[in-house]
């Protein structure tokens, strides 16, 4: 999908470290800094992977790993848009390119109650989140800016567009479950 040497070789490094190691923190700890490396440099996504939507963020995937341990994700936001709050089911790592995004992290909640936040943090270009079901992840993510696009590049445990997650209503708690699939995927299924 994406041809750049930069990206074939972060695929290639990452492809590695999750065929050598099961372990979660071993892979969010090493797979950190390969991201960081990846997005301290922006002369490697193909603009087709970096096209906004007038009203809805974009999620392109990049690279798929063929076993589906892992997947490679670019994340568009237009100005202001945002996710509703949401879980992923699977680690994930959030590397800042472009612009800068603010994720919101959420409580999981006890049936009929609000959620309640926990606390948030803004990426600027070069910082890495992790999100994963030990450390924490339902969260909302929005683009700081109101004026212009910002992008990020996502590695989740998975094929993330394929994985059943959920979406949280802000006051009461209550599931809805989707699977995203892709802004580049034609037979993407329906949130």
């Amino acid at each position: 999908m994406v041809s750049a040497p930069r990206f074939q070789q972060f695929v290639e490094t990452f492809t590695k470290l999750v065929e050598q190691s099961a372990d979660e923190e071993a892979i969010l700890a090493t797979g950190r800094h390969l991201l960081a490396d990846l997005v301290s440099n922006d002369d490697w996504l193909p603009d087709e992977f970096a096209q906004p939507h007038p009203q809805y963020y974009q999620q392109y995937l990049l690279h798929a790993d063929p076993q589906d341990k892992y997947s490679v994700v670019s994340f568009v936001w237009g100005p202001g848009q945002k996710t509703p709050i949401h879980n992923h089911t699977v680690w994930a790592l959030i590397g800042m390119m472009r612009g800068s995004e603010r994720a919101e992290l959420f409580a999981k909640p006890n049936p009929n109650e609000p959620m309640r936040l926990l606390g948030e943090e803004v990426l600027s270009p070069g910082d890495v989140d992790m999100v994963s079901p030990r450390l924490g992840d339902i969260h909302r993510v929005s683009n700081v800016f109101d004026d212009r696009v910002s992008i990020s590049i996502h590695v989740y445990g998975g094929n993330i567009g394929r994985i059943s997650r959920h979406v949280f209503d802000i006051e009461t708690g209550s599931t809805k479950t989707f699977i995203s699939g892709y802004s580049n995927d034609p037979n993407k299924p329906a949130a």
